[in-house]
């Protein structure tokens, strides 16, 4: 682990922030918040997805043993939320 990246990390801890990426070895990792706040959904649903196997079964964690997720995951994740869905039930019923 290098010094700057740990020093980073350390700084984020005790201000209580989840606010950057972690970088390493030019793969971008995303906490859990981070994670939900791009994505825009709750931790109980990102937790429910990955439960549910929709990630795959790569994990990554930190030092901490706390939850990390790759640009790819993150980029899975805004597919799923950025879907529009048509169906003839739902314009039936908004006409009525």
């Amino acid at each position: 682990m290098q010094p700057d990246f740990f020093c980073r990390m350390m700084y984020q801890v005790y201000m209580g922030r989840d606010a950057m990426p972690i970088i390493l070895d030019g793969h971008t990792y995303y906490r859990t918040t981070e994670t939900c706040r791009i994505v825009g959904i709750s931790k109980n649903t990102l937790f429910r997805w990955v439960k549910k196997g929709m990630l795959g079964e790569e994990e990554y964690r930190d030092w901490r043993g706390w939850r990390l997720f790759n640009q790819n995951q993150v980029d899975t994740l805004k597919a799923i939320t950025t879907q529009v869905i048509i169906s003839k039930e739902i314009g039936q019923n908004s006409r009525r």
